[in-house]
């Protein structure tokens, strides 16, 4: 029996009360599952920190003072 198969199965013995709960989840792990490709200025940011520049801070406070100049 398939991973899937085992799933439907399973689901089919969900009572019903609770089949909102699962697919709520279902729902949640599909929508972390879809990748996205970055947009051009984040493929800019990630470039210039692999590429060893950009800012680098040691605390959320250094950032968060950074941002805020």
């Amino acid at each position: 029996m398939s991973e899937r198969e085992r799933a439907i199965q399973l689901l089919n013995i969900v009572p019903e009360f609770k089949i909102d709960c699962v697919i709520a989840y279902m729902q949640g792990i599909i929508a972390g599952a879809r990748e996205e490709t970055p947009n051009a200025t984040t493929i800019a940011a990630m470039k210039e920190l692999e590429s060893g520049s950009g800012e680098c801070f040691d605390t959320l406070d250094e950032l968060w003072s950074n941002l805020e100049e």
